[in-house]
């Protein structure tokens, strides 16, 4: 069976995944969860994902900001896209190069595991242009920044999705689109 390549991110209910400055700590808000639900969406993809590809700003957020004392992504094969590579490390490949020639080199590989994109516009654009994303898994949170780094930039071509599922944990709604 042919992997799969996931977009799994959230982005405000106005479509911006960060603020002005690249912050994005109002995307988790204990409003958000003060339901009864559980929100398990993470967890079912991290059993699906075997393989991460992210920007290198994405890269730096998660281990300077978010998660600075245990990388999250250990267990996964990580690719960062960048055009200042450092040597691997382990499991994370820094790479100067295409990310739509990468994840089609990922797409083609045998493997248990589906590929997980996470990042802003210099990743996902050229891979929505290139029509290799799969799975559009898109939480919605109920804020409204008005300005920010919106999740699709002017650089990406109309796209025609289909509308695979909804689902609404407490005040989140997850939208899943497919290709």
């Amino acid at each position: 069976m042919a992997r799969k390549v996931i977009l799994f991110i959230t982005q405000t209910l106005d479509g911006y995944i960060a603020n002005e400055k690249g912050k994005i700590n109002f995307l988790w808000n204990d409003k958000f969860a003060s339901g009864n639900a559980v929100d398990r969406e993470y967890a079912k993809l991290s059993k699906r994902v075997n393989t991460v590809v992210m920007g290198r700003h994405t890269y730096n957020q998660v281990v300077n900001e978010l998660s600075p004392t245990t990388y999250p992504y250990a267990d996964y094969e990580n690719y960062v896209m960048t055009t200042h590579p450092l040597p691997d490390e382990d499991n994370i490949h820094f790479i100067n190069g295409d990310v739509a020639k990468l994840v089609k080199d990922l797409k083609s590989k045998s493997s248990r595991g589906d590929i997980w994109v996470i990042g802003g516009s210099n990743v996902i654009a050229p891979l929505v242009n290139a029509d290799l994303i799969d799975i559009y898994h898109i939480g919605i949170v109920p804020i409204v920044l008005g300005k920010g780094i919106p999740l699709f930039s002017e650089r990406v071509s109309p796209k025609e999705l289909t509308l695979d599922s909804v689902k609404k944990v407490d005040e989140i709604v997850y939208l899943e689109y497919v290709r």
